[in-house]
């Protein structure tokens, strides 16, 4: 199985190949999307793509770690963080291959 990763730039070259749009065009596009998938993300905290899943919002508590290689406790911090649930029928579509 190889892995392939996705860039912004492959999309814009995608939408270039596809639709004919300038490179240009093409990138601003693309931006134009994630910017308005992150917002959407932003103002309700979930994010839901029909037929591949859905991003919420976690929220992590502070909480105290420690360094594996000197042993040293360390405070992390409390944050904000992503998590990707698949819907159904990716999980259907991933498991017939």
């Amino acid at each position: 199985m190889s892995q392939k990763t996705i860039t912004r730039a492959y999309l814009a070259d995608i939408v270039h190949q596809e639709l004919g749009f300038s490179r240009a065009e093409s990138m601003d596009m693309v931006d134009a999307a994630f910017d308005e998938l992150v917002s959407a993300l932003e103002e309700s905290g979930v994010l839901k793509i029909s037929s591949f899943g859905s991003f919420r919002v976690r929220e992590k508590a502070a909480r105290v770690g420690r360094n594996p290689k000197t042993m040293e406790e360390a405070v992390i911090n409390a944050r904000k963080t992503v998590s990707f649930y698949a819907s159904n029928l990716l999980k259907e579509y991933i498991n017939q291959s």
